[in-house]
């Protein structure tokens, strides 16, 4: 059974995904959060994490926003109500959290961004807004009652006097009361707003989406980075200009044109670029790799002691094919060029799940090539030995 109830996958994902909202009832049947709001707080005491503070009627005006990390006293001095923390990827500090995105693998995993968690005492809320971005709302505890609205975009109105872009208006269509286990899916641009109705705390699984002056912007920034002074602009078939010297003609186009796509529409380093970019940690300091490196005969009798191979929980996996295999890329980097068979497959293995048993690489431990490609992932802690 999926997350998404009743609904099969390919219906969610051809009338749902990025068009209408959806709430999926009992989609986490039981559901335990493997947080609790005392560990929220802790976490956004730390100054590695990013968290944020939002009371509705904050001390210097309406939503107010304040950045962690936080203090005790900060927590001590908090009102009874109206007021939410957030804290993001706490799936990378809380492997419980990291496999809830196990249930999400039906949209690839490198568009996952994050779980954002929010506790709010009744009345807590971010206002009414809306996000560039898909949003399943996992209630974990509590009761949040929320509030659907119609599209909205850079041209509706917003509450002026706060750092924060709430919605100064916004149509309600749809609304529901969730339990912890329910589940709400909110597409791109949606209006929504949940308030809570008694200690309640949501977990908000975020989806990248570059918008196109970022994807325009990072790939010029990359393509100019390889570019050398030598490499210019050039017109050896230039004929003679005496008649209008002043024009910009068609061939002068032309030859703009076709510098751009040399570089910029080359399709090989086109998926090397945004395989990095999507990958791209955006909290680099909680990755570290080994301080001390192992050697192949100190890794490999952990294959038979563990169950399982995990990837870290800082880490973000993609692949993309090449004329000789496939290049596997995790945190903006390729971390190795597969052209073997049996590399390519223990790869794409490892990539595609969390968490792979071990017994499902014996395999694999006795090709060299393996070796070098599984002592690289754990000296750089990318991937990491647990038992049952």
């Amino acid at each position: 059974m999926h997350v998404l109830g009743n609904i099969s996958i390919d219906t969610f994902l051809s009338e749902y995904w990025q068009k209408k909202p959806l709430l999926i009832r009992n989609a986490f049947p039981d559901f335990i959060s493997p947080i609790d709001p005392d560990d929220l707080a802790g976490l956004a005491m730390e100054e590695d994490a990013e968290s944020r503070l939002i009371f509705e009627h904050g001390k210097n005006g309406p939503w107010e926003l304040k950045h962690g990390p936080f203090s005790e006293d900060d927590f001590a001095s908090l009102p009874e109500k109206d007021w939410t923390l957030l804290v993001q990827a706490v799936d990378q500090w809380v492997p419980e959290l990291a496999d809830v995105l196990n249930h999400f693998r039906f949209i690839p995993k490198w568009r996952l961004d994050d779980i954002m968690v929010s506790f709010a005492p009744k009345g807590g809320s971010v206002g009414p807004h809306f996000d560039q971005y898909d949003v399943f709302l996992i209630q974990a505890h509590g009761q949040r009652h929320w509030q659907v609205g119609p599209r909205s975009d850079e041209s509706s109105e917003l509450i002026k006097g706060t750092e924060l872009k709430i919605l100064a208006n916004m149509d309600v269509t749809e609304e529901w009361t969730l339990e912890p286990g329910d589940m709400l899916y909110i597409p791109p641009q949606f209006a929504h707003n949940g308030v809570a109705l008694d200690d309640c705390m949501t977990f908000s699984v975020g989806f990248r989406a570059p918008s196109h002056a970022d994807i325009i912007g990072h790939l010029t920034d990359h393509v100019c980075s390889e570019l050398t002074e030598d490499q210019r602009y050039a017109d050896s078939d230039i004929q003679d200009t005496q008649v209008e010297p002043a024009l910009i003609d068609s061939e002068s186009i032309e030859r703009v044109h076709a510098i751009i796509q040399q570089h910029m529409a080359n399709p090989e380093a086109l998926k090397a670029w945004f395989a990095q970019h999507m990958t791209q940690s955006k909290y680099e300091t909680l990755h570290e790799p080994l301080e001390d490196e192992l050697e192949w005969d100190e890794l490999s009798p952990f294959f038979s002691q563990a169950n399982f191979v995990i990837q870290n929980e800082t880490s973000r996996w993609a692949y993309y094919e090449t004329q000789s295999g496939i290049n596997l890329v995790i945190n903006g980097e390729i971390a190795c060029n597969a052209v073997h068979p049996q590399e390519i497959s223990m790869c794409k293995l490892l990539a595609n799940q969390r968490q792979t048993a071990t017994q499902t690489l014996d395999g694999y431990l006795e090709e060299t090539h393996c070796q070098q490609i599984l002592l690289n992932l754990f000296n750089l802690n990318y991937l990491y030995f647990e038992e049952a």
